[in-house]
Protein backbone atom coordinates (compact mmCIF):
# COMPACT_ATOMS: atom_id res chain seq x y z
CA UNK A 1 0.00 0.00 0.00
CA UNK A 2 1.16 3.38 -1.24
CA UNK A 3 2.36 6.35 1.64
CA UNK A 4 3.07 9.32 1.57
CA UNK A 5 5.01 12.40 3.53
CA UNK A 6 2.15 15.15 4.29
CA UNK A 7 3.25 18.39 6.11
CA UNK A 8 6.42 15.98 8.05
CA UNK A 9 4.34 12.51 8.27
CA UNK A 10 4.47 9.34 6.37
CA UNK A 11 0.78 8.85 5.75
CA UNK A 12 -1.15 6.05 4.53
CA UNK A 13 -3.37 6.13 1.07
CA UNK A 14 -5.09 4.12 -1.31
CA UNK A 15 -7.00 4.77 -4.45
CA UNK A 16 -8.26 1.71 -5.08
CA UNK A 17 -10.85 0.55 -8.20
CA UNK A 18 -10.37 1.26 -12.00
CA UNK A 19 -12.74 4.84 -12.46
CA UNK A 20 -12.42 6.32 -15.97
CA UNK A 21 -9.54 9.28 -16.12
CA UNK A 22 -11.94 12.21 -15.94
CA UNK A 23 -14.21 10.51 -12.67
CA UNK A 24 -14.05 12.95 -10.14
CA UNK A 25 -12.24 12.55 -6.88
CA UNK A 26 -13.73 11.32 -3.55
CA UNK A 27 -11.37 11.73 -0.24
CA UNK A 28 -12.90 9.51 2.37
CA UNK A 29 -11.31 10.31 5.56
CA UNK A 30 -12.41 8.09 8.77
CA UNK A 31 -12.89 9.04 12.53
CA UNK A 32 -11.64 9.28 15.56
CA UNK A 33 -10.48 5.74 16.93
CA UNK A 34 -11.23 3.70 13.51
CA UNK A 35 -9.42 4.04 10.49
CA UNK A 36 -10.21 2.97 6.33
CA UNK A 37 -11.92 -0.29 7.63
CA UNK A 38 -14.88 2.57 8.16
CA UNK A 39 -15.75 3.65 4.73
CA UNK A 40 -14.05 0.22 2.99
CA UNK A 41 -17.85 -1.08 2.14
CA UNK A 42 -18.62 2.09 0.25
CA UNK A 43 -15.19 2.93 -1.24
CA UNK A 44 -15.74 -0.76 -2.95
CA UNK A 45 -19.36 0.39 -4.46
CA UNK A 46 -17.92 3.51 -5.66
CA UNK A 47 -14.58 3.04 -6.35
CA UNK A 48 -15.19 2.50 -10.13
CA UNK A 49 -17.48 5.40 -10.54
CA UNK A 50 -15.66 7.91 -8.95
CA UNK A 51 -11.79 8.49 -8.01
CA UNK A 52 -12.19 7.06 -4.38
CA UNK A 53 -9.42 8.06 -2.01
CA UNK A 54 -8.84 6.86 1.48
CA UNK A 55 -6.09 8.05 3.69
CA UNK A 56 -5.70 7.56 7.49
CA UNK A 57 -4.47 10.00 9.76
CA UNK A 58 -1.12 10.82 11.46
CA UNK A 59 -1.08 8.03 14.61
CA UNK A 60 -4.05 5.83 12.91
CA UNK A 61 -3.86 2.54 10.93
CA UNK A 62 -0.74 2.35 8.98
CA UNK A 63 -0.43 5.95 9.43
CA UNK A 64 3.14 7.38 11.34
CA UNK A 65 3.08 7.90 14.66
CA UNK A 66 4.16 11.51 14.67
CA UNK A 67 5.60 13.32 18.03
CA UNK A 68 2.91 16.45 17.25
CA UNK A 69 0.36 17.43 15.03
CA UNK A 70 -3.00 15.99 16.35
CA UNK A 71 -5.94 18.50 16.37
CA UNK A 72 -8.28 18.78 13.94
CA UNK A 73 -6.91 21.53 12.28
CA UNK A 74 -3.80 19.79 11.55
CA UNK A 75 -5.23 16.87 10.21
CA UNK A 76 -7.28 19.15 7.77
CA UNK A 77 -4.16 20.24 6.67
CA UNK A 78 -3.13 17.11 6.04
CA UNK A 79 -6.15 16.53 3.95
CA UNK A 80 -4.89 19.27 2.02
CA UNK A 81 -1.31 18.00 1.27
CA UNK A 82 -2.73 14.69 0.18
CA UNK A 83 -4.74 16.17 -1.86
CA UNK A 84 -1.54 18.31 -3.31
CA UNK A 85 0.22 15.03 -3.29
CA UNK A 86 -2.02 13.55 -5.92
CA UNK A 87 -2.46 16.74 -8.24
CA UNK A 88 -6.04 17.50 -6.93
CA UNK A 89 -6.72 20.66 -7.64
CA UNK A 90 -10.52 20.49 -6.20
CA UNK A 91 -12.21 17.28 -4.71
CA UNK A 92 -15.67 16.14 -2.51
CA UNK A 93 -14.40 15.51 0.85
CA UNK A 94 -16.26 12.92 2.67
CA UNK A 95 -15.55 12.99 6.98
CA UNK A 96 -16.96 10.60 9.44
CA UNK A 97 -17.46 11.07 12.63
CA UNK A 98 -14.18 13.24 13.65
CA UNK A 99 -13.70 12.91 9.89
CA UNK A 100 -16.33 15.26 10.32
CA UNK A 101 -15.10 18.23 12.27
CA UNK A 102 -12.42 18.26 9.69
CA UNK A 103 -14.78 18.79 7.04
CA UNK A 104 -15.86 21.61 9.17
CA UNK A 105 -12.70 23.24 9.07
CA UNK A 106 -12.01 22.30 5.28
CA UNK A 107 -15.74 23.73 4.56
CA UNK A 108 -14.81 27.04 6.28
CA UNK A 109 -11.48 27.89 6.25
CA UNK A 110 -10.52 26.12 2.76
CA UNK A 111 -13.83 25.81 0.61
CA UNK A 112 -12.20 26.50 -3.10
CA UNK A 113 -10.43 23.42 -2.86
CA UNK A 114 -13.55 21.60 -1.96
CA UNK A 115 -16.33 20.64 -4.95
CA UNK A 116 -18.68 19.49 -2.15
CA UNK A 117 -18.70 18.55 1.43
CA UNK A 118 -19.95 14.92 2.80
CA UNK A 119 -20.62 15.00 6.79
CA UNK A 120 -21.46 11.58 8.10
CA UNK A 121 -22.76 11.31 11.87
CA UNK A 122 -20.17 14.10 12.18
CA UNK A 123 -18.90 15.45 16.11
CA UNK A 124 -21.15 18.63 16.91
CA UNK A 125 -19.53 21.79 15.14
CA UNK A 126 -19.92 23.11 18.74
CA UNK A 127 -17.37 20.46 19.76
CA UNK A 128 -17.94 17.01 21.64
CA UNK A 129 -19.38 17.15 25.04
CA UNK A 130 -17.74 17.60 28.50
CA UNK A 131 -14.37 15.85 28.86
CA UNK A 132 -14.57 12.22 30.92
CA UNK A 133 -13.31 12.68 34.49
CA UNK A 134 -9.52 12.13 34.47
CA UNK A 135 -10.04 8.68 36.17
CA UNK A 136 -12.23 7.66 33.40
CA UNK A 137 -9.63 8.62 30.66
CA UNK A 138 -6.87 7.21 33.11
CA UNK A 139 -8.70 4.08 32.94
CA UNK A 140 -9.01 3.75 29.58
CA UNK A 141 -5.15 4.25 29.12
CA UNK A 142 -4.47 1.59 31.68
CA UNK A 143 -6.93 -1.14 29.77
CA UNK A 144 -5.20 -0.03 26.29
CA UNK A 145 -1.90 -0.70 27.99
CA UNK A 146 -2.62 -3.87 29.46
CA UNK A 147 -4.43 -4.84 25.83
CA UNK A 148 -7.20 -6.08 28.10
CA UNK A 149 -9.90 -6.48 25.19
CA UNK A 150 -12.50 -7.58 27.98
CA UNK A 151 -12.80 -4.34 28.86
CA UNK A 152 -13.57 -2.74 25.67
CA UNK A 153 -15.58 -5.71 24.52
CA UNK A 154 -18.04 -5.45 27.61
CA UNK A 155 -18.66 -1.76 26.58
CA UNK A 156 -19.29 -2.92 22.77
CA UNK A 157 -21.62 -5.83 23.62
CA UNK A 158 -23.81 -3.66 26.34
CA UNK A 159 -25.11 -1.72 23.33
CA UNK A 160 -25.50 -4.24 20.64
CA UNK A 161 -28.70 -4.14 18.41
CA UNK A 162 -27.81 -5.55 15.47
CA UNK A 163 -26.13 -8.96 16.06
CA UNK A 164 -26.02 -9.16 12.27
CA UNK A 165 -23.44 -6.79 12.09
CA UNK A 166 -22.52 -6.31 15.25
CA UNK A 167 -20.78 -9.35 15.66
CA UNK A 168 -18.04 -10.26 17.83
CA UNK A 169 -15.23 -9.91 14.79
CA UNK A 170 -16.71 -6.58 14.31
CA UNK A 171 -16.14 -5.41 18.12
CA UNK A 172 -13.11 -7.04 17.56
CA UNK A 173 -12.00 -5.53 15.14
CA UNK A 174 -13.12 -2.33 16.72
CA UNK A 175 -10.44 -2.99 19.69
CA UNK A 176 -7.75 -3.33 17.45
CA UNK A 177 -8.06 0.38 16.44
CA UNK A 178 -8.30 1.29 19.71
CA UNK A 179 -5.37 -0.84 21.09
CA UNK A 180 -3.49 0.38 17.78
CA UNK A 181 -4.08 4.02 17.57
CA UNK A 182 -0.85 6.33 18.83
CA UNK A 183 -1.62 7.81 22.78
CA UNK A 184 -0.80 11.53 21.20
CA UNK A 185 -3.37 10.99 18.49
CA UNK A 186 -5.92 9.70 21.30
CA UNK A 187 -5.51 12.42 23.61
CA UNK A 188 -4.79 15.16 20.83
CA UNK A 189 -7.49 14.54 18.96
CA UNK A 190 -10.36 13.70 22.16
CA UNK A 191 -8.66 17.22 23.24
CA UNK A 192 -9.49 19.22 19.75
CA UNK A 193 -13.28 17.81 19.31
CA UNK A 194 -13.85 19.14 22.12
CA UNK A 195 -13.12 22.51 21.88
CA UNK A 196 -14.08 22.48 18.16
CA UNK A 197 -16.33 25.85 18.62
CA UNK A 198 -17.50 26.41 14.50
CA UNK A 199 -21.38 26.73 15.14
CA UNK A 200 -22.02 30.11 14.54
CA UNK A 201 -19.91 30.30 11.51
CA UNK A 202 -21.84 27.38 9.84
CA UNK A 203 -24.48 29.83 7.91
CA UNK A 204 -20.81 30.79 6.16
CA UNK A 205 -20.49 27.28 4.76
CA UNK A 206 -21.82 27.38 1.58
CA UNK A 207 -20.66 24.69 -0.23
CA UNK A 208 -23.13 21.74 -1.15
CA UNK A 209 -23.32 19.35 1.54
CA UNK A 210 -24.77 16.33 2.56
CA UNK A 211 -25.49 15.12 5.97
CA UNK A 212 -25.85 11.48 6.86
CA UNK A 213 -27.03 10.45 10.17
CA UNK A 214 -28.10 7.06 12.31
CA UNK A 215 -31.38 7.52 13.77
CA UNK A 216 -29.29 5.59 16.68
CA UNK A 217 -27.05 7.49 16.85
CA UNK A 218 -26.00 9.48 20.30
CA UNK A 219 -25.08 12.34 17.72
CA UNK A 220 -28.12 12.39 16.07
CA UNK A 221 -29.90 15.25 17.55
CA UNK A 222 -26.70 17.44 17.19
CA UNK A 223 -26.35 16.36 13.37
CA UNK A 224 -29.76 17.57 12.60
CA UNK A 225 -29.10 21.00 14.67
CA UNK A 226 -26.07 21.27 11.95
CA UNK A 227 -28.25 20.34 9.52
CA UNK A 228 -30.48 23.06 10.12
CA UNK A 229 -27.86 25.47 10.05
CA UNK A 230 -26.33 25.39 7.11
CA UNK A 231 -27.24 27.15 4.03
CA UNK A 232 -27.30 24.42 1.20
CA UNK A 233 -27.49 21.20 2.74
CA UNK A 234 -29.36 17.55 1.93
CA UNK A 235 -29.64 15.53 4.93
CA UNK A 236 -30.52 11.58 5.02
CA UNK A 237 -30.76 10.15 8.22
CA UNK A 238 -30.58 6.03 8.15
CA UNK A 239 -33.27 4.08 10.68
CA UNK A 240 -31.67 1.23 11.96
CA UNK A 241 -28.41 2.78 11.71
CA UNK A 242 -25.69 3.65 14.68
CA UNK A 243 -23.03 5.88 14.52
CA UNK A 244 -20.87 3.49 12.33
CA UNK A 245 -23.20 4.61 9.63
CA UNK A 246 -21.40 3.24 6.38
CA UNK A 247 -21.24 -0.28 8.11
CA UNK A 248 -24.92 -0.32 9.28
CA UNK A 249 -25.94 1.05 5.75
CA UNK A 250 -23.39 0.58 3.10
CA UNK A 251 -25.92 0.54 0.24
CA UNK A 252 -27.83 3.25 1.27
CA UNK A 253 -24.73 5.32 2.25
CA UNK A 254 -23.16 4.30 -0.97
CA UNK A 255 -26.34 5.32 -3.17
CA UNK A 256 -26.96 8.69 -1.24
CA UNK A 257 -23.65 9.76 -1.47
CA UNK A 258 -23.71 8.82 -5.62
CA UNK A 259 -26.85 11.26 -6.04
CA UNK A 260 -24.98 14.08 -4.15
CA UNK A 261 -22.16 13.45 -6.36
CA UNK A 262 -24.52 13.59 -9.46
CA UNK A 263 -27.26 16.04 -8.55
CA UNK A 264 -25.60 18.39 -5.86
CA UNK A 265 -27.61 18.88 -2.16
CA UNK A 266 -31.14 18.74 -2.28
CA UNK A 267 -33.38 20.29 0.48
CA UNK A 268 -37.30 22.02 0.29
CA UNK A 269 -35.62 25.23 0.20
CA UNK A 270 -33.97 24.56 -2.89
CA UNK A 271 -37.43 23.35 -4.61
CA UNK A 272 -39.39 26.38 -3.67
CA UNK A 273 -36.01 28.67 -5.22
CA UNK A 274 -36.60 26.70 -8.44
CA UNK A 275 -40.04 26.98 -8.81
CA UNK A 276 -39.92 30.46 -8.01
CA UNK A 277 -37.32 31.03 -10.72
CA UNK A 278 -39.64 28.54 -13.21
CA UNK A 279 -42.92 30.57 -12.42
Amino acid sequence: MPHAIINGARLWYDTPGNPSANARPLLLHHGYTASRVNWAPVAERLQDTYRVILMECRGTGDSEDTADGYSLEQYALDVLGMADHLNLQTFTYAGHSMGGGVGFLLGLDHATRLDGLILMAPIPSGGTSALPPQAAIDRRLQARAAKDRDFFMAEMVANRYRPEIQTDAWFNLRIDHLLRVSEGHLLGGLSSMHTLDVEARLPELALPTLMLAGAVDGLLRANLNDYMRLPDAGLHVFSQAGHDVAIYEPDGVSQAIHGFMQHGSMNANKLAFRATVRG
